[in-house]
């Protein structure tokens, strides 16, 4: 069976290749440009060239395929709003959708985000009943993903399409070349987090995304969503265990959250008026200061989502960095409030 990829070589695009060759699956992976890549350049793949948003293209990609798993997306959250991402986002994913009703592909995975629905506590964890909640961030990455499953939805429920959504948590694992949730792992190792907000989320191994994702191929049902989720952890509790599995001491001061939503608005103000890139803006001190708790119930008992102990998904994480030299490299670490 055919399938392919798009968005390949990020963290789970890489973890997911993987998984599906293990498993006997021929794998295209759909890039946008030629350039080489640390993570899938050694695999036994057909590996194609292709714009999003160019519709030929999109076509053409899926000739002859049975299966289309959908990874691409742009996750940009500075500037909140942006055309750019509303086009990658929505338009993409729009270009996908009719180039699997044109190619009768036989099924199409949309991997969304869990932000795409409403989050809980502990006491009452969000699930996908509950409606999209995010608008009030302003983020266009966050309401671009959700009207984008919208579409896949759409046409899944009204029998021109045969397609589910998954929607990962906090994903950890290796493989994370560029880095994107891995800037968590770097950052407390070097001592760049002097402390930790109020808030948490859900956390799990990229690995049991890969592994849930390809049983999506032929599990699920054809119209829904799925949250892949494991561990909800506190920013502290998250902290403590990273920095517990790879040998360092945590972070230890606690940033009220009035702090750091003053923060972040002082560094989107600052990052407007003086045309530079900032990696936390007030939006994302927003969301580092809140819970945002999940239930992945669902995707356990129809998608068969294993539950690796997050450790195992760092000490992989950090090993694959220490490999290819990562621990020598200067990192941020704005990708601790992402989903």
């Amino acid at each position: 069976m055919k399938v392919l990829v798009t968005g390949p070589d990020g963290l789970l695009g890489s973890n997911l290749i993987r998984e599906l060759l293990n498993r006997g699956y021929s794998v295209t992976a759909m890039t946008e440009n030629d350039k080489k890549s640390i993570t899938i350049d050694d695999l036994p793949i057909h590996r194609i060239v292709g714009n999003l948003l160019n519709a030929q293209e999109v076509i053409n990609a899926t000739v002859g395929i049975d299966i289309v798993i959908h990874c691409a997306a742009s996750t940009s959250m500075f500037p909140a709003r942006s055309k750019i991402i509303n086009k990658v986002n929505i338009g993409g994913t729009q270009n996908i959708v009719d180039a699997c009703k044109k190619n009768k592909v036989k099924r199409l995975i949309y991997v969304g985000t869990a932000n795409s629905f409403g989050s809980g506590n502990l006491d009452n964890l969000g699930t996908e009943k509950n409606l999209y909640s995010s608008e009030h961030y302003g983020l266009d990455y966050m309401d671009s993903k959700y009207k984008a499953q919208l579409i896949v939805l759409e046409n899944a429920k009204n029998g021109s399409l045969n397609a589910i959504v998954v929607n990962p948590t906090f994903m950890i694992g290796p493989f994370d070349s560029r880095p994107s949730s891995g800037e968590m792992l770097l950052s407390v190792y070097k001592r760049k987090i002097p402390g930790y907000t109020l808030g948490g989320k859900n956390f799990i191994a990229v690995k049991d995304v890969a592994v849930a994702i390809t049983n999506a191929i032929t599990k699920g049902r054809n119209g829904e969503c799925y949250i892949l989720g494991n561990e909800n952890l506190t920013y502290q509790q998250a902290f403590e265990k990273i920095a517990k599995t790879i040998g360092v001491i945590p972070p230890r001061l606690k940033f009220p959250s009035k702090v750091v939503r003053v923060f972040g608005k002082m560094n989107s103000i600052l990052a407007i008026t003086f045309n530079y890139t900032t990696k936390m803006p007030y939006e994302l001190t927003l969301l580092s200061s809140e819970i945002h708790y999940y239930s992945s119930a669902k995707a356990r008992a129809e998608l068969g989502l294993p539950q690796t102990p997050l450790e195992v998904a760092i000490k992989e994480c950090f090993e694959w960095f220490l490999e290819n030299g990562y621990l020598k490299k200067q990192q941020g670490y704005a990708s601790i409030v992402k989903c």
